[in-house]
């Protein structure tokens, strides 16, 4: 048996124990499972199992002779023939796989560094045309950006876009949540000591930003609207239990 045919036959789907088969069928010509095992070099139950998926696969056909199932190899051009049709099959399927795939929405992800990075995310929030709900540590940004609140706060106020938030209930959570209503925002305050926020996580349109403000800064933007209709849930969640 040539060992050098074992790639190609591999090549168009099959194993090398189904390819070892087909070539010793190819060779004998019509024969039992045991002649074409000894060629195979494969025991006669391994033989007669690989046998009859070959047959399913359409490699291989018998003919029963005084109740012995005799195998034959089909015409290597047939095999030309049949391999082509499938290739054929796949070719005019094949647009409407890409329709599939191009139908398919993968979360699309931005990575962002440093404080401009930073800024960066936050000027994203204001091009948002739903409500922002907000996670947030109030103290934590404003130490990296003090003018936070006239930078970030003012122009989202201006372009009236309306943010709901949680924060803990510490000395600047009070402070910003006492100026609510001058900001265009609805705060509710938890226990610090129990929910220290390090992150922000703002959800807005079909997107979720993330900053990490506690050593090195980075953040994210996910675009996705069942990622981000996911953590809306969550967040309304949140609030009826921050509301308490």
């Amino acid at each position: 048996m040539d060992k050098t045919l074992i790639a190609p036959l591999k090549n168009i789907g099959l194993s090398e124990k189904e390819a070892c088969i087909y070539l010793a069928c190819l060779e004998l010509g019509s024969q039992p499972a045991t002649k074409i095992a000894k060629v195979a070099r494969l025991n006669r139950v391994t033989t007669y199992d690989i046998l009859e998926k070959l047959i399913g696969k359409g490699f291989v056909n018998f003919m029963v002779k005084k109740n012995v199932k005799f195998f034959s190899a089909i015409d290597p051009e047939l095999l030309h023939s049949e391999t082509q049709r499938h290739t054929d099959m796949l070719k005019i399927t094949l647009p409407k796989l890409k329709r599939i795939k191009t139908g398919l929405k993968h979360p699309q992800v931005q990575y962002f560094e440093g404080i401009e990075g930073i800024k960066a995310i936050y000027a994203d929030t204001l091009t948002s045309k739903t409500e922002i709900l907000n996670y947030a540590n109030s103290r934590e940004i404003r130490n990296f950006w003090p003018e936070y609140d006239s930078e970030y706060v003012g122009k989202r106020v201006k372009k009236k876009i309306h943010l709901k938030g949680i924060a803990p209930e510490d000395e600047y959570g009070k402070r910003v949540h006492a100026a609510d209503k001058t900001n265009h925002r609805e705060i509710r305050l938890v226990e610090a000591a129990k929910f220290d926020f390090t992150n922000e996580i703002n959800i807005y349109d079909n997107k979720v930003a993330i900053v990490s403000l506690r050593g090195e800064l980075i953040g994210m933007i996910i675009e996705s609207e069942e990622i981000a209709n996911t953590q809306r849930a969550i967040f309304q969640m949140a609030w009826k239990f921050a509301g308490k």
